[in-house]
């Protein structure tokens, strides 16, 4: 690594922890590709509805730690 990212880290390190995660969001977003809007859109009455059938209760939520359970058997694999 270089110096400078050394010393950037260093530094970040000291910030409170709501500061660290802020700039690591900024960080994250400056390389990230660019969404399509139709993708987006999509995405967004997908999770409206997703919530709506969880709040009429159509639909049940997994655990995370079964969630992860699963993610690590299909990772083993």
């Amino acid at each position: 690594m270089s110096t400078s990212v050394d010393t950037i880290t260093s530094e970040a390190m000291h910030l409170p922890e709501d500061q660290r995660l802020v700039l690591a969001h900024r960080i994250l977003a400056s390389v990230e590709p660019v969404g399509d809007p139709e993708v987006e859109a999509a995405w967004e009455l997908e999770i409206r509805e997703r919530i709506r059938r969880y709040d009429a209760g159509q639909s049940e939520g997994i655990p995370l730690a079964e969630v992860f359970a699963g993610l690590d058997r299909k990772l083993a694999q």
